[in-house]
């Protein structure tokens, strides 16, 4: 069978995505919805790099409804955190459902539950109105922080405690619109906290998203997610790849959340971010990690490169859901619904 692909936004998840959808079977790309309006209307295989046939750009929602495609691949930078309309990424994917497109998104719903009963219920009425499929995946959360503990639970006798740490230094990622802009760094503390709001509400929704799907994996029930951030301002110009963090503003971050049950915390997942090694020292340091406590113990070490492209294997976990999102039976579907995903093919790629 032949999977015909409508890949939406041409940054660089989508473009990883579209350029494996065009060019290794079963999946045909049949179109690209780009979000800028510079590129509507460009051949496609200009945007992607990689032969597409005559197909051209769109902007269009309309055109993605009237094409034959079986599934869309939705990964535009978060409407959560970027422009106008913080539903619209919600909105889109609705209104691709009931229009009876299988959506596959990576800018969060890994786990709508929790989000509310008011979005899973549109997601679903969605689903039940256009006869499709939709499902939410990722790296982090996605994988590492959710469904490779969820794994190693396998192993388990007795569970007290899952603790998930992810540390990354930026000191040689060289994307200034990502550092700065996008995560914040680099601005004063005041700032980061008055204009960062809807980041830290998107993080907070991806995490919850990720802490949940884990209890209910293992037959947990949480009273509460709680979120703690804690800011390290450096005293000293700090030179980076991405450009000069300015002394007496943000250069390292320390989100944790952690998944609560009968007043003990349960599962918890700790991100750790730095501009620069030498910021807070005082942070926990070293290599990600997933520890298990309980019987037996269970520890995993994945090194900062574990994933030497983490935007591509983004790509990829979607690319790789498409055959899974397409045979399933309508409805949301999260990770806990559908069989294991796999890189089926990738040997042959």
């Amino acid at each position: 069978m032949t999977y015909k692909v409508f890949q939406w936004a041409s940054g660089t998840v989508g473009s990883h995505a579209a350029r494996l959808v065009a060019g290794r079977a079963p999946y045909d790309l049949v179109g690209l919805h780009v979000t800028s309006a510079a590129k509507v209307g460009e051949r496609v295989e200009a945007l992607i790099g990689v032969p597409a046939g005559d197909l051209r750009a769109t902007g269009d929602i309309e055109a993605v409804i009237a094409s034959d495609a079986d599934v869309v691949i939705h990964a535009p930078l978060a409407s959560k955190v970027y422009g106008d309309d913080p539903d619209q990424d919600l909105n889109d994917i609705c209104r691709l459902l009931a229009a009876g497109k299988n959506v596959i998104t990576v800018v969060g719903y890994l786990y709508p539950q929790a989000h509310g009963e008011t979005v899973v219920e549109r997601l679903r009425d969605a689903c039940l109105a256009g006869g499709s499929t939709f499902h939410g995946t990722g790296l982090n959360p996605g994988w590492m922080g959710d469904l490779l503990p969820l794994t190693m639970t396998a192993l388990s006798g007795r569970i007290e405690r899952i603790h998930v740490l992810e540390i990354s230094n930026f000191q040689y990622y060289p994307s200034p619109e990502i550092m700065f802009e996008s995560m914040g760094f680099g601005s004063t503390e005041a700032t980061f906290r008055a204009q960062g709001q809807r980041r830290a509400d998107w993080l907070d929704g991806l995490f919850r998203e990720s802490i949940l799907l884990l209890a209910d994996g293992v037959g947990l029930h949480l009273d509460d997610v709680r979120r703690d951030m804690q800011l390290a301002v450096t005293p000293n110009a700090l030179d980076t790849a991405a450009g000069t963090v300015a002394a007496g503003t943000v250069a390292g971050q320390h989100w944790r959340w952690a998944g609560v049950a009968d007043g003990a915390e349960r599962i918890v997942h700790e991100t750790v971010w730095r501009m620069h090694e030498d910021v807070a020292p005082e942070w926990p340091v070293g290599a990600h990690s997933i520890r298990i406590d309980g019987a037996p113990c269970m520890h995993l070490n994945l090194d900062a490169d574990y994933v030497n492209d983490g935007l591509m294997a983004t790509a990829m976990h979607a690319v790789n859901a498409i055959a899974p999102v397409c045979v399933a039976p309508p409805g949301v579907k999260t990770p806990l619904d559908l069989p294991r995903i796999t890189g089926y093919g990738a040997f042959d790629g």
